[in-house]
């Protein structure tokens, strides 16, 4: 049985391509709806260092309130942009995937193929109407 966790917003298209990537794999994840029940600190700070990237990389720019605390600017070290981020989940990039291959910001949603344990069972088709699986559970590169 494989174990993979999708940090999940329903609301973002992405989001909801990723989960079901995820479910054409035949794996149904845990999913947590980050905005509702955020990472702990200790949470958020290992799925950046797991995911080899800054903690700047994971803001998600365009939505308030990064605009008003002026998160562009550099005078915010990490510490201060987690606790940013842990007072408004909103600003945390998604949706994030944990398996047992590794952690990644699935963005875009294929992103998440680099990581899952089992194969994709047959089409996927994105929202946006772009086939990124062929009937052989194959992925089609652009």
């Amino acid at each position: 049985m494989h174990s993979v966790t999708i940090y999940h917003n329903p609301a973002c298209g992405t989001s909801r391509n990723t989960l079901e990537l995820i479910r054409n794999s035949g794996i149904e994840p845990t999913v947590i709806h980050y905005l509702d029940t955020p990472p702990s600190r200790e949470e958020l700070i290992k799925l950046i260092a797991d995911m080899g990237i800054t903690t700047r990389a994971l803001l998600r720019k365009n939505v308030e309130p990064y605009e008003t605390l002026q998160l562009d600017d550099d005078q915010w070290n990490d510490e201060q942009l987690i606790d940013f981020m842990l007072k408004y989940p909103i600003l945390i990039n998604r949706p994030i995937v944990v398996t047992e291959l590794g952690t990644k910001l699935c963005r875009p949603s294929e992103v998440v193929l680099d990581i899952l344990p089992a194969a994709q069972k047959g089409t996927f088709t994105k929202e946006d109407g772009e086939q990124v699986i062929d009937a052989n559970g194959k992925r089609i590169i652009k």
